[in-house]
C-alpha cells in the first residue's frame, strides 16, 4: 500500500502513545524462512530501480560478507504488530533474488551485519538473522521500548539501537539489553553508524504531532566509553534517518522528511547531494563505487544512483 508521510507520522505517534499508555500486544508472529540458496551477486551498480517484491522498505544495506543487498519491507505501517514484514534480498544490480528471505517479522527498520548475523531493529525487539540460512537466531525484547529504529553493531558484537521516541539508545550484547544513553541531549535519536571508537548519531530533532520538528537534528557523536557527546555539525540541519561513512572521512546521511541526501565533511560541513520525494529513509552507501542506495519508503521503491559526480 503507498503510503503518504502523514500516514507514516500518525502511525509512529500511535505506536509511540500506544506503547507508553501501556496497550497491549498481541502474541509474536511466527516466523518462516525462505531457502537461503541463491547466485552469486552481482557488483553493486548504481542506476536501477526495484519494485517487485518491495512494499514499504525502510532500510537499505550491502552486506560486504555475502555480497548482497537487503532491504526491509514493514509491508504495512510503521508500528503493526501484524506479521507482514519480512526483508528481501536483491543483487547488486537491483535484481529482486527473494522477496521473502525471511518472513513473519512486524515492522522491521535499520539493518547492519557483523560476523556473519543480520541485525534488525522490529518495533521492541532486536532481531539477529544468520546470512547463511536466512534463519532468526536471535530476538532480544527491549523492555519500555516505544519504537526501535536504527541499529549499530561495533567491533565487540554489542548492537546499539536507537528508540527514537523515548529519547534512548540501547545496547543489546549476548540477548541482553542494557541502556546506553538516554535524555534530551541524544535529539531524538535515529540513524546510528560505528566509528571507531565513537557512536555517530543522527538527530531528528523534538517532534510535533505531524513528525515535523521545528528545530532538526545534529550529527554528533558519543564516546563508546565515556559517552560524552561531541558536535559534528555546528548547527541543527536534517530530520536525520539514514547515515553511512562517505569513504572520505565524512558521511553520507538521508533527511527523511525533505527527502533529500546530504554530504557531511569531517568539519561539519553539510551540502545538498540529490532531492527525492519525501521518504527518503535509512539509506546504503557503497563507497568503492560511490553508489547510493536508497529505499524510497512511500513510494515502495529501491533505487540505487551512482554519486561520482557530486561527491567530494
Amino acid at each position: 500500500m503507498l503510503m503518504r508521510p502523514a500516514q507514516i507520522i500518525s502511525a509512529a505517534v500511535a505506536a509511540a502513545l500506544t506503547v507508553a499508555c501501556g496497550g497491549g500486544t498481541s502474541a509474536p508472529p511466527a516466523e518462516s524462512t525462505a531457502p537461503a540458496a541463491a547466485p552469486a551477486p552481482a557488483a553493486v551498480t548504481g542506476g536501477w530501480n526495484a519494485t517487485e517484491g518491495i512494499a514499504t522498505p525502510e532500510s537499505v544495506y550491502l552486506d560486504e560478507g555475502s555480497g548482497f543487498i537487503f532491504s526491509s519491507q514493514i509491508d504495512g505501517t510503521p508500528d503493526g504488530r501484524d506479521g507482514n514484514g519480512r526483508i528481501a534480498q536483491l543483487s547488486g544490480d537491483g535484481r529482486v533474488i527473494s522477496a521473502n528471505w525471511v518472513t513473519g517479522l512486524n515492522a522491521p527498520k535499520g539493518l547492519r551485519s557483523h560476523n556473519g548475523t543480520l541485525w534488525t531493529a522490529d518495533i521492541d525487539e532486536v532481531i539477529g538473522i544468520d546470512i547463511a540460512t536466512a534463519k532468526v537466531t536471535s530476538r532480544t525484547k527491549i523492555d519500555g521500548a516505544m519504537f526501535l529504529n536504527d541499529v549499530a553493531v561495533g567491533p565487540d558484537g554489542t548492537v546499539y539501537v536507537t528508540d527514537m521516541m523515548a529519547n534512548r539508545i540501547h545496547a543489546v550484547r549476548d540477548g541482553k539489553a542494557s541502556v546506553f544513553a538516554e535524555g534530551e541531549q541524544l535529539e531524538w535519536p535515529n540513524g546510528l553508524l560505528i566509528d571507531g571508537n565513537r557512536l555517530l548519531v543522527g538527530g531528528w530533532g523534538k517532534p510535533k504531532p505531524d513528525f515535523s520538528t521545528d528545530v532538526p537534528g545534529h550529527l554528533f557523536a558519543l564516546d563508546l566509553q565515556t559517552k560524552q557527546k561531541t558536535l559534528i555539525t555546528p548547527k541543527p540541519f536534517a530530520n536525520i534517518d539514514g547515515l553511512e561513512p562517505d569513504g572520505r572521512g565524512g558521511y553520507i546521511v538521508s533527511d527523511f522528511v525533505a527527502g533529500k541526501i546530504l554530504q557531511v565533511s569531517s568539519s561539519g560541513e553539510a551540502r545538498e547531494l540529490r532531492q527525492f520525494k519525501p521518504g527518503s529513509a535509512d539509506i546504503g552507501f557503497v563507497s568503492s563505487g560511490n553508489v547510493l542506495l536508497v529505499p524510497h519508503m512511500n513510494e515502495n521503491t529501491v533505487a540505487s544512483y551512482d554519486l561520482s559526480d557530486v561527491l567530494k
